[in-house]
């Protein structure tokens, strides 16, 4: 049969319209039930833990008060902050005697800056006792050694792969100046100025004894995970190695991570955690008193150092059990909640969770694979996320308009929240462990039909 004289673009229209009516008229507005909300952030959260912090934030366990009425300081939140440090560390299988769950506000972002704070402040506190002991008690002559020290050798290093690690960088550009902050491997240099490949770790240039380094292991906005941790940061058999902090606001709790090979990490709790409101950091304690206590403020004013607000300080936050300010004990129940699902769902625990994203994600791609005179993924095979699926439509030759249509066809489907971001633009699914094999399923069938139909 011939094709119809009239354009795709304006065929897959007539076909959304028709829907839409058809829908609008025979049916009621979507509930919840009829939506997968594949959004980046927030994103969706399980319809069971939202139905319980519901009638939490009316009557917590008959107390007459919602949990967000009562006090941070009560012994009811001291609960909920225990409990919920407990089952993430049952859950990603670390010791709480070596590891600090730290919950925090102000975002990933906030976290930039702590990670700066925080890290440099304790590879000062190593570099001062050293000089105690080799000085004894001139304080002239350390702070004079010190201040030198500082010139020569203080380095923090970051590996920029997306737009996140990208602000984190900038971040501590601007914090500590950009003499102490070096770029040990950077994407764009190796993909046309654009991400969406990993440099190979032989090419990394990273410095001596930093006092970090950094990278993102999941790249949100461009669909971009680190498939491993690097080999070149391992710490060797006696625990020796390079102190290494990341990022992993949208890839935690998705899959088993070496948590003994980091120093720190720290995520955003409205990907796969819970709701926006909260940040977790999780840090080895031999950051934190009584193996290294932070600097004092004049001493880093003398030496030409930020000085952290007090609340981006662990030792304070840690001292205080997550509770030196007001912290939001609802959204740290939401988050225990959601833990507490997934260790119920997971006999297996992280891995568990780990082989479900695996398939969705093999669904997904297949689908868009299956058509590549359609469908472009952008991030290089090596390196593609299982959570954040970024992709272009390319069909006919328009894409920004082939895409709308992709999008609006999509929302009648009740697949939502496919829009890339506004920074780079395209599709992108989320893939975060709410989103349901069913709902995997789903869009990858509308990916074939799609493709099909233009």
């Amino acid at each position: 049969m011939p094709r119809h004289p009239l354009k795709t673009r304006e065929l897959l229209e007539r076909v959304i319209v028709i829907n839409l009516w058809c829908y609008k008229t025979h049916n009621k507005m979507p509930s919840r039930a009829d939506i997968t909300y594949f959004g980046a952030g927030p994103a969706a959260l399980p319809t069971d833990v939202l139905e319980a912090a519901s009638k939490a934030l009316l009557d917590y366990n008959g107390t007459g008060l919602g949990i967000a009425e009562h006090s941070h300081r009560s012994e009811l939140a001291t609960n909920i902050i225990n409990e919920a440090k407990a089952d993430l560390a049952n859950y990603l299988e670390f010791s709480p005697e070596n590891y600090e769950v730290i919950f925090m506000q102000a975002g990933g972002t906030g976290e930039f800056a702590a990670s700066v704070y925080n890290l440099v402040g304790a590879w000062v506190s190593r570099q001062h006792a050293a000089l105690e002991k080799e000085l004894g008690d001139d304080e002239e002559a350390i702070l004079a050694a010190l201040r030198k020290k500082v010139e020569t050798e203080l380095k923090v290093d970051y590996i920029v792969t997306g737009g996140w690690s990208l602000k984190a960088y900038q971040e501590a550009q601007r914090l500590l100046g950009p003499e102490y902050v070096n770029l040990v491997a950077d994407a764009r240099t190796i993909n046309d100025g654009k991400f969406g490949k990993i440099p190979d770790e032989s090419t990394w240039k990273l410095s001596k004894d930093a006092a970090y380094v950094y990278f993102c292991d999941n790249e949100t906005v461009d669909g971009v995970e680190f498939p491993v941790f690097p080999s070149v940061l391992t710490p060797d058999a006696n625990g020796n190695g390079p102190i290494v902090v990341a990022d992993m606001s949208s890839n935690i709790l998705s899959r088993r991570i070496p948590v003994n090979n980091y120093s720190l990490i720290f995520f955003g709790a409205q990907k796969n955690l819970g709701s926006t409101g909260v940040t977790v950091a999780i840090l080895k304690k031999s950051f934190l008193p009584p193996h290294v206590v932070q600097p004092s403020a004049p001493l880093l004013r003398k030496l030409g150092l930020p000085i952290p607000p007090i609340i981006l300080q662990y030792e304070i936050v840690a001292k205080n059990n997550s509770l030196y300010n007001t912290l939001s004990i609802f959204d740290v129940y939401i988050a225990g909640q959601v833990l507490k699902k997934l260790l119920n769902t997971y006999p297996d625990k992280v891995d568990g969770q780990q082989a479900v994203a695996e398939k969705k994600a093999s669904l997904i791609y297949g689908a868009l694979e299956a058509h590549p005179d359609v469908y472009r993924i952008i991030p290089d095979k090596t390196v593609r996320s299982k959570m954040n699926i970024c992709f272009r439509v390319t069909k006919n030759g328009d894409t920004d308009e082939t895409e709308k249509s992709f999008l609006k066809a999509a929302t009648v489907l009740g697949l939502t929240g496919l829009k890339g971001h506004r920074s780079v633009g395209g599709i992108r699914a989320s893939n975060y462990n709410s989103i349901p094999l069913e709902g995997a399923e789903k869009l990858a069938k509308f990916i074939h039909d799609f493709a099909k139909a233009s």
